[in-house]
């Protein structure tokens, strides 16, 4: 345990607790101080009560991953406040626990909406999108027309022939794919949970099974993506890659139009393409992902 974090943790475990309402939790009796007793959270975190006063005395030495998830568990820790103690006790976070996406919050949706000529959109771990704005539908891929089931970006960068020809090098960008969705996954802890996804591609695509034995590894954190759009021609867009606080399995991208000139010209795609469920317009025929 890092010098010195005995004591805050214990003071944060012994201030987390007094915060929980014991008859919430099922346990009665009258009280002389708020919230639960050592004991009542050692009995929910089923560790013993022994071991967990000692952890808010500073005394003990450094518990484990398991008891502190433990103790998460039975203070009803949220996930920050439970990478808190991870940080407290042993100097570091824990480990990631993936969790698939269902969805976005509706305030993260507002934000890509604000971006009017710049695409955004937000993938999963497995590089599922499940959020974009209108500038992605007109620039990129119209994915509210892509049944749910198949709004991946690697099935449709190694599946789609349309993709596939609008990618200025479509070898250059399909390594770098590999190379972050491989990273991406560890990073969120999803290894396991791609490993479906990885076989489905490798069976139906040569070029991605070719790229996923080379083991390589790529940042995906910025750069410069140019596309051939069925409206616009060639375009140059800069792209920057954001993590979502809280969501280690969300990912936000942002694509900039270079030129100030593309960019007037995605406001009026988006002004002749009409109020959000009208039919796609034929800039939306040739998706670029």
């Amino acid at each position: 345990m890092p010098a010195g974090s005995e004591t805050r943790l214990g003071t944060y475990l012994r201030d987390r607790r007094a915060k929980l309402d014991p008859a919430a939790l099922g346990f009665a009796g009258r009280r002389r101080t708020p919230g639960l007793r050592r004991e009542e959270v050692a009995q929910r975190a089923n560790i013993s009560a022994t071991w967990y006063t000692w952890l808010e005395q500073g005394r003990g030495g450094a518990p484990s991953a398991d008891v502190l998830n433990r103790i998460a568990t039975g203070l009803m820790l949220t996930e920050p406040e439970r990478e808190h103690i991870f940080m407290l006790a042993l100097g570091r976070p824990p480990e990631v626990r993936y969790r698939p996406a269902a969805g976005i919050t509706p305030r993260l949706q507002r934000l890509l909406d604000t971006l009017e000529t710049s695409p955004a959109l937000v993938k999963t771990a497995t590089w599922d999108v499940v959020a974009w704005n209108p500038a992605a539908a007109v620039v990129l891929t119209d994915w509210a027309t892509v049944p749910p089931g198949e709004r991946n970006i690697l099935r449709r960068m190694f599946g789609d022939p349309r993709v596939r020809a609008a990618q200025h090098d479509w070898e250059s960008v399909a390594r770098v794919v590999v190379g972050a969705f491989r990273a991406d996954a560890a990073r969120a802890g999803a290894v396991s949970e791609v490993g479906a996804l990885v076989d489905e591609l490798c069976r139906t695509s040569p070029d991605f099974a070719a790229l996923w034995r080379e083991n390589d590894v790529h940042a995906h954190g910025d750069g410069v993506k140019r596309l051939r759009h069925p409206v616009l021609g060639w375009i140059e867009l800069e792209y920057s890659a954001f993590a979502v606080d809280g969501r280690p399995d969300l990912g936000l991208i942002v694509y900039n139009p270079v030129a100030e000139t593309i960019r007037d010209r995605i406001r009026t795609l988006l002004q002749d393409r009409g109020p959000p469920g009208s039919p796609p317009g034929p800039f939306q025929t040739a998706p670029s992902s």
